[in-house]
């Protein structure tokens, strides 16, 4: 962690420290709502160093809310983490038992092992060789207990998946009569989290600090590698030290597009790992044409005088151009045109949409950006955007199954076309899909003489996807198998009535978990509660007009045809 990043929590790691120390409360609740990841690490490194101090004998285990999400999750890493026992493969990732008991099933015979890792840890100090001392002090060491400390990262996740042990974590200490140390760390309030009936008793609060915006910036700067990364699409000279200077801009440019929606050094420092190699090419693309350009002029001006000599050749090879950082105009000009794709970046990198690698290789400048005159570069820039979004979404969905392709195709027609447009758009009967009127596009109607009404109507693929019930998706996709799906079946002669196949492949549980699949990669954007049986699941279409017409191309359905307002 950067130093500037360690100054600023200094007086929280020292708080803390002297809290474990001396006579610590048996519950703490720290809160940091914008930086929980640094506040985790700071804690971890506090207890890591008392865990060490042979003065103080302190064992602590850290666990994660988000992974242990079942009971027997959260006890077993609680007691190998404070036995100091690692399951291997070759034990066949056996956790601890000590005296073979299993000490997972419920909150009591968690508690029987916390007394179990207890025992064992105070048998160990008394075969240690620091413990065989003479006098009192022998005593003393030998009766001294062990404190245990456990501290829960990601702790309002304990209100969702495990709210039947938040109270029992709470009082931990009263329960297994031990000197036990609850830690609570989350970006979330403990009145957002506090169980109610006041069964939990109340902690002892630790705000952490705020990093400011200097403080961050220069972590940030901090984090600019001293070497060059062996990575393929990253140019060899991305990182090199002369440019850090603009680097420096580069951020902070970043973290004042950003800041408004997150503030984590780590999160930002993502971001600007797969934008910064695009942001910098220009200008190493500028400095090898200004040696190709050097090199050529060596080389011509050889040609003609003969062969030149060792000092000609040393002079020359002094005012070969070397690699500096951009002057004033140029670098504003970097920042114009590479601020709209720090927006994109956000959008997709942060909430883990795709990998930093995959976006820095789609959304690599043209060659030679700034050798494009200024009033074309926008239009050649924003192209090569376009195609790397547009390559982004269609490797989302282009592995998917043929079922999915269908769902999606059904999703983005519900989500587009009116409810009351399904029958005339969808119909099965003998002469209502030929004879079904359609909304044409082109010019709207004009509004009668004295009326104040406006003739202009937005298509609803523009204004984006609505709410739809998966009964009616169904339905939907029950059509479209029907009519272009039959030629691709395997023979089932069993079927012989029109229409029941499908009624048999819309109805499998195969269909409800490929639903669940796709909401799951947010292609399909469940709008319903989850938690609640008795309404019917709605959903969203989570896939554009451009993507949408990819999918239905790959199943061979023309989907403009089956569209209520076609483009």
């Amino acid at each position: 962690m950067a130093n500037n990043t360690l100054g600023v929590y200094e007086t929280f790691s020292s708080h803390l420290t002297t809290l474990l120390s001396l006579c610590p409360p048996h519950f703490i609740y720290v809160y940091d709502p914008e930086n929980p990841k640094i506040a985790s690490s700071v804690i971890r490194s506090v207890l890591s160093q008392l865990s060490e101090d042979p003065s103080l004998s302190l064992r602590y285990a850290s666990i994660d809310a988000i992974s242990c999400f079942t009971q027997r999750l959260l006890f077993d890493t609680v007691l190998n983490s404070l036995a100091g026992w690692t399951p291997t493969w070759e034990d066949g990732c056996e956790n601890w038992s000590g005296d073979g008991m299993r000490y997972n099933e419920n909150i009591d015979t968690f508690l029987h092992g916390l007394r179990a890792v207890q025992s064992s840890l105070q048998r160990e100090n008394r075969a240690s060789p620091d413990s065989t001392r003479k006098g009192k002090g022998k005593v003393t060491a030998e009766a001294e207990p062990c404190r245990l400390v456990v501290m829960v990262e990601r702790a309002e996740r304990l209100r969702d998946n495990l709210s039947d042990l938040l109270i029992p974590l709470t009082r931990l200490a009263e329960l297994a009569r031990l000197d036990v140390v609850t830690i609570l760390l989350s970006d979330a309030p403990w009145e957002d989290i506090r169980p109610t009936l006041g069964a939990s008793p109340e902690p002892y609060y630790m705000n952490a600090p705020l990093i400011s915006k200097q403080a961050t910036l220069e972590m940030l700067t901090s984090f600019f590698p001293s070497s060059n990364p062996s990575c393929l699409y990253i140019d060899p000279d991305a990182y090199n030290p002369v440019l850090k200077p603009l680097y420096s801009h580069f951020i902070a440019t970043l973290y004042s597009i950003c800041a408004p929606f997150t503030r984590d050094p780590y999160e930002l420092a993502y971001i600007a790992a797969s934008r910064w190699p695009g942001f910098v090419q220009p200008v190493l693309d500028a400095h090898r044409q200004r040696l190709r350009a050097s090199e050529a002029r060596a080389t011509s001006n050889a040609d003609e005088t003969g062969s030149d000599s060792e000092e000609e050749m040393l002079v020359e090879s002094e005012l070969e151009p070397v690699l500096a950082p951009p002057a004033e105009d140029v670098r504003i000009r970097l920042i114009r045109l590479f601020t709209p794709s720090f927006t994109a970046a956000l959008e997709a990198l942060y909430p883990r949409m795709d990998n930093a690698a995959d976006w820095a290789k789609a959304h690599m400048p043209p060659p030679n950006l700034l050798a494009i005159p200024p009033m074309q570069v926008p239009r050649e820039f924003n192209s090569t955007e376009v195609t790397g979004l547009q390559d982004s979404s269609a490797l989302c969905v282009e592995a998917l199954p043929r079922l999915a392709k269908f769902v999606l195709v059904a999703a983005f027609l519900a989500s587009t076309n009116p409810p009351k447009s399904d029958l005339r758009m969808f119909g099965r009967g003998r002469d209502e899909r030929a004879k079904r009127p359609r909304r044409k596009g082109g010019s709207p109607r004009k509004p009668k003489a004295g009326s104040t009404a406006g003739g202009v109507k937005i298509p609803q693929r523009l204004l984006g996807p609505t709410p739809f019930t998966l009964d009616r998706m169904i339905a939907i996709l029950g059509v479209l198998l029907e009519e272009n799906d039959v030629e691709t079946r395997p023979a089932a002669p069993q079927y012989s009535q029109p229409g029941e196949y499908t009624d048999m492949e819309i109805s499998r549980v195969a269909l409800y978990a490929q639903v669940m699949e796709l909401a799951s990669m947010r292609l399909l954007i469940r709008t319903s509660p989850a938690d609640k049986l008795d309404t019917t699941p709605t959903f969203k279409c989570g896939i554009s007009y451009a993507v949408a017409l990819r999918v239905a191309k790959d199943i061979e359905i023309i989907l403009n045809d089956l569209m209520w307002e076609p483009a």
